[in-house]
């Protein structure tokens, strides 16, 4: 690609530099009188900027600031991003895109990604082409029904696919180029948005059924026919309904994977194996008990028992006996099996009814409580002392997001079971001292998985996504749990070593692709680790002849 010069090249963020040109950049490609006669580095461009960030008092002033860096100057976005991973992930993805999905008609400026409305159907090709890059490695695709815990946000769903894909480059080192954000726009049932007179996407209701189908069907061929079958599809807040029959329906025609679904599950998986060092047992061993039976709830559970099924050498359908799960009606029995739908079926036991959450952890006796319900303050203190009753180290996870969705609060967690809980969850929380000891809530965020699983699908040219590859993702992040971190309580590690996490990821993730015979990248690199990192996007400046 050619660089651009003169004032184009200031205006596009991806060769421009700001102040760090060099004297011999600017003479060369028409610079001069065009930047003020200072020349800078690329380090101090970074702090001052993060100094300024810093002055802002509101989490969503701090995300425009970093998005209006993103559109001005892309290697200084990623290099703040990377060098400050813990402050600002929480910045440019939840709990912040949250509020930011909700607002985005009034902060919207520029345009971000592809908008794909009904207005295009039968064009949706023709649409695909419109987007400048060729090369695309990874696109992150809503329909925007079901964002975080927040519900049916339409069209302003985008900040989703823009957020998740600068993680992809940011964490897991996938060229910003080779990222495409999409959103599909099919309407919204969102009263409120319909009514806003602020609002960017279509001013109608949701469209369902074969229309739905149709739309959906065109959009996956087009992207198969525009950029060839090694494109991951990443599916994202899909509602549930449609999630699973997206992953069944492409899965074995596309490279498909939802985060929602097995990014969630095998984030949440490494924590339980990490998690069992401290309170020991194997899988198998332990009871399970999830308040939520949607995409994220019998996502986890559903890898959980093939893990326990691949260690143990006993058929899926005994493992799910030890996985229970309570919806809104209560806990999920046989005798409710008719009127189930069919991602809740496989996990309706033979018990009697029991109509609410403490009940069921007092039936039940889990060892280990899991909230994805999207509903905050779920986990009362009854529920926590109950569980914490029968057990000396509960393993409670609190996974909904954004943080007011937090099924209970770190605090509550450790103030509740006395200070025995191992706890994680979904958004984060600030340590907590409880009887002299400081107790560090780990985040199950999905962030540690998907960047490096999509790097390692990548770098080995697979074709498909199989669910061993995410159990190798599991593995390897478990396995990046140190003594130092357990002695924490800790059940993740910490995110400052994102990137170095994420090549080993990618690397397991990579060499369970190539003994499924599902990598077409050949021959295979020798060392996976190495080559993992050496695929990897550097945001250090470009010096330009």
């Amino acid at each position: 690609m050619i660089t651009p010069s003169g004032y184009n090249l200031l205006r596009d963020p991806r060769y421009n530099k700001g102040l760090a040109f060099t004297e011999k950049e600017r003479e060369t490609h028409y610079l001069r009188g065009l930047l003020p006669p200072a020349v800078t580095s690329q380090e101090l461009q970074e702090r001052k900027i993060m100094h300024n960030i810093r002055q802002y008092q509101l989490p969503l002033q701090r995300y425009m600031a970093m998005m209006d860096l993103q559109e001005g100057n892309e290697r200084l976005f990623y290099k703040l991003l990377i060098d400050n991973v813990e402050e600002l992930l929480p910045i440019v993805y939840t709990p912040t895109v949250g509020e930011a999905c909700q607002k985005y008609g009034s902060i919207f400026s520029r345009p971000q990604g592809l908008y794909i409305s009904l207005k295009e159907k039968g064009k949706i090709l023709e649409v695909l082409k419109n987007w400048p890059e060729r090369s695309i490695q990874v696109i992150v695709v809503t329909d925007g029904e079901r964002i975080l815990g927040l519900g049916d946000l339409g069209c302003q769903g985008m900040g989703i696919p823009v957020g998740k894909l600068s993680l992809y480059t940011a964490l897991g080192g996938v060229r910003p180029s080779a990222c495409l954000p999409i959103t599909l726009d099919v309407g919204t049932n969102n009263e409120e948005l319909l009514n806003d007179e602020f609002y960017i996407g279509l001013r109608q209701r949701r469209v369902t059924g074969q229309e739905y189908a149709d739309f959906l069907h065109e959009f996956m061929a087009a992207v198969k026919q525009n950029y060839g079958e090694k494109v991951l599809i990443q599916f994202e807040d899909f509602a549930n309904h449609n999630a699973f029959d997206l992953l069944a329906r492409y899965g074995t025609t596309h490279l498909v994977f939802n985060d929602d679904i097995q990014g969630t599950a095998s984030v949440v998986l490494a924590g339980l194996v990490a998690a069992l060092k401290l309170v020991g047992g194997t899988l198998a061993e332990h009871t399970y008990l999830f308040l939520g039976a949607g995409e994220a709830g019998t996502g986890i559970a559903e890898l959980i028992a093939l893990e326990m099924s691949r260690q143990t050498k006993t058929p899926i359908d005994e493992c799910r006996k030890k996985i229970w799960l309570v919806d809104s009606k209560g806990l999920i029995v046989s005798t409710r099996k008719e009127s189930l739908q069919h991602f809740k079926k496989p996990w309706a036991h033979e018990h009697e009814h029991v109509g609410n959450l403490l009940d069921a952890v007092n039936a039940i006796k889990p060892t280990v409580l899991i909230g994805t319900s999207g509903k905050g303050q779920t986990f009362t203190q009854e529920v926590v002392e109950a569980i914490s009753s029968f057990n000396e180290m509960p393993i409670i996870l609190a996974l909904s997001n954004p943080t007011s969705q937090a099924e209970c609060t770190a605090e509550q967690a450790y103030t509740w079971s006395k200070g025995r809980a191992v706890f994680a969850t979904g958004s984060p929380f600030d340590p907590v001292e409880y009887n002299g000891k400081t107790h560090v809530p780990g985040q199950a965020n999905n962030a540690y998985i998907f960047p490096g699983f999509g790097l390692g699908v990548v770098m080995s040219g697979a074709i498909r996504v199989h669910d061993d590859m995410l159990l190798a993702a599991s593995e390897a992040l478990a396995q990046q749990v140190t003594q130092e971190n357990f002695d924490k309580g800790l059940i993740y590690p910490p995110f400052s070593n994102i990137r170095k996490i994420s090549a080993h990821i990618a690397a397991n993730v990579a060499a369970r692709a190539y003994e499924l015979g599902l990598a077409s990248r050949r021959p295979r690199p020798k060392d996976l680790v190495k080559y993992a990192e050496s695929c990897m996007y550097s945001p250090i400046y470009r010096n330009y002849r």
